[in-house]
C-alpha cells in the first residue's frame, strides 16, 4: 500500500500532451488505483501521521518521541539515543526472567519477520534489511515488555531511570509513529515463563494511560476475566488497545436514530442558563454520554494533564489512517467536548461538576487545549446526535425550564418552614390591603 501522504500509484497529471484517449483510459482504470477497503480481519498498517494534522504549527512535536524511539520511523533520532542504553538493560532483565534462551527469543522474531514487516507501511521499512529489522524489533519488543512490567510493579528504580524520562517514555509508547506490532509482544510473551503476568501488566499500563484507576500491585498478578482488554480481538498495537479501553463497548453506544438534524450546539454556560446541569457518568468511557429525563447531561470524567494533548492527537491521527475502518469515536468525542467548551467558565463548570480534573492549573489552558485539538475535525455526526437532539429540546423549552426553576426557588425561599409561610402570607396580606387602599384612593365610592 502506498504511503498515506503519497499519491496513489498510476496517478496522472493533465497536460497538453495527454490525448483524450489516454484520459478516457485513465478514468476507466481509476478504480483499480484507489486504496482497497480494509477487509474483515485485516489490520491497518503502522504509518506516519497524515500531513494535514502536521500542518498545525504547534502539533508536530506531539507526534514524535521525546525520550524513546520504538520501531523504524524514529530510530535514528539524536534525542532518543540515551534510551538505547536503557533498552539494553531492560532487554537483559526480560531475557533473564523469561526462562528462555536469548537465541530462541530472537529466532521467533526472525522466523516471523516477513509478517511483522508487513505490519508497517512500506515507507517505514524501505531502508532496513530483514536482519536489521529483526534485531530492531527484538530489542524494542523485549525492552518494551520489561518497561511496562517494571512500571506497573514499581520496579523501574533498579534501572536508574529518572522520573521525567519515565513520564515521557510512558507517553512515547502511545504515539502512532512509535508503535510496535502487538504481534511482536505476543510472540515474545509466548516464550516467557511470565506470560500471564506480562499480559496483566499491559492491561494495567493501558488502563492507567486511559485515565482509569488502576492500582500498582505489590504482588505480581495475571489477567482476570473482568479485565476488558482481553475480550477484544488481537489489537494492531498498544495505541489501539488504548483506544478500545477509552471508548468502551461499541454495542452500548449504538442507538436507533430516527432522524439527524444538523443544528447549532450550545456551550456549557448556555445549557446552564436553560436549566441543564452536568453530572459525571457512571463510567469514564468516552461513549458514556447521555441526557437524563430531568435535564441532566451525563459526561465521562476525564483527567487533563501534560499527557492529554499527545494522547488525543495520536488517537485522532490513528482514526484518520486511510486503511483503518472505524467510527471516529475519539474524534467525535473531542469534537463534542470542544462544542461544549468556549472559554474558561465552561471548564470551571465542568470542573465543579466533577467531570474534568484539571492538573494543568488555569481553566483557560484547558479550554485552549480542547479548542485547538478540536479545530478542523470531521466527526461522525451519528455518534452523539441523539444527545444533541435531546439537549436542543431542553434548550428550546427554556421558558418552561426557567419557570420550574423559579417556582422551586420561590417555594424554597417562602414556604420551607412555618415561620416563612406566615411571613409570606403576612406580606401578601399587606400587599393586598395596600392595593385595595390605593384603588379606593384613586376611585373613591360615589356618594348620594
Amino acid at each position: 500500500m502506498a504511503s498515506m501522504n503519497e499519491a496513489p500509484s498510476g496517478s496522472i497529471t493533465i497536460t497538453e500532451q495527454l490525448s483524450k484517449e489516454e484520459l478516457f483510459k485513465n478514468i476507466k482504470e481509476a478504480t483499480e488505483r484507489l486504496p482497497q477497503p480494509q477487509s474483515h480481519g485485516s489490520q491497518p498498517k503502522i504509518q506516519r501521521v497524515h500531513d494535514r494534522l502536521r500542518d498545525h504549527p504547534n502539533f508536530e512535536k506531539y507526534y514524535e518521541p521525546r525520550v524513546v524511539a520504538l520501531g523504524p520511523f524514529h530510530h535514528d533520532k539524536a534525542r532518543c539515543q540515551l534510551a538505547e542504553k536503557f533498552k539494553l538493560a531492560l532487554a537483559a532483565k526480560f531475557i533473564e526472567e523469561s526462562g528462555c534462551q536469548v537465541e530462541a527469543l530472537h529466532k521467533i522474531i526472525e522466523d516471523n519477520i516477513s509478517t511483522l514487516k508487513d505490519c508497517y507501511d512500506k515507507e517505514a521499512t524501505r531502508s532496513y534489511t530483514d536482519e536489521a529489522l529483526t534485531n530492531l524489533l527484538f530489542l524494542d519488543g523485549c525492552s518494551t515488555l520489561q518497561f511496562i512490567y517494571s512500571f506497573t510493579n514499581n520496579e523501574l528504580a533498579e534501572f536508574k531511570i529518572k522520573r521525567d524520562q519515565v513520564a515521557f517514555a510512558e507517553q512515547d509508547l502511545f504515539l502512532l509513529e512509535n508503535q510496535l506490532p502487538y504481534q511482536v509482544l505476543k510472540l515474545l510473551m509466548s516464550l516467557s515463563d511470565k506470560e500471564g503476568h506480562l499480559k496483566a501488566a499491559i492491561y494495567d499500563f493501558v488502563k492507567e494511560a486511559a485515565n482509569k484507576k488502576s492500582k500498582r500491585h505489590k504482588h505480581k498478578r495475571t489477567l482476570q476475566s473482568g479485565d476488558s482488554v482481553i475480550n477484544m480481538e488481537e489489537p494492531t498495537h498498544l495505541l489501539e488497545l488504548l483506544r478500545t479501553e477509552m471508548l468502551g463497548s461499541q454495542i452500548d453506544a449504538k442507538k436507533k436514530i430516527r432522524k439527524y438534524r444538523r443544528q447549532p450546539f450550545r456551550n456549557i454556560q448556555e445549557l446552564k442558563a436553560a436549566g441543564i446541569r452536568v453530572k459525571p457518568s457512571k463510567t469514564s468511557t468516552l461513549r458514556d454520554i447521555s441526557v437524563g429525563c430531568v435535564g441532566f447531561l451525563y459526561l465521562p470524567t476525564i483527567t487533563v494533564d501534560d499527557s492529554t494533548r499527545p494522547k488525543f492527537l495520536n488517537l485522532i491521527a490513528y482514526e484518520m489512517c486511510p486503511d483503518f475502518q472505524n467510527d471516529f469515536g475519539v474524534t467525535s468525542y473531542i469534537s463534542f467536548l470542544d462544542s461544549l467548551i468556549y472559554h474558561a467558565d465552561d471548564v470551571k463548570e465542568l470542573r465543579s461538576a466533577g467531570v474534568i480534573h484539571n492538573l494543568l492549573g488555569r481553566d483557560e489552558v484547558v479550554a485552549q487545549l480542547f479548542n485547538e485539538i478540536g479545530t478542523d475535525l470531521v466527526a461522525n455526526n451519528e455518534t452523539y446526535c441523539v444527545v444533541k437532539n435531546e439537549l436542543e429540546k431542553f434548550y428550546n423549552a427554556k421558558w418552561k425550564t426557567k419557570l420550574i426553576v423559579w417556582m422551586a426557588q420561590f417555594y424554597h425561599d417562602h414556604f420551607s418552614s412555618p415561620w416563612a409561610i406566615m411571613a409570606s402570607l403576612g406580606a401578601l396580606a399587606v400587599l393586598g390591603l395596600t392595593g385595595i387602599q390605593t384603588w379606593y384612593t384613586i376611585h373613591p365610592p360615589s356618594t348620594a
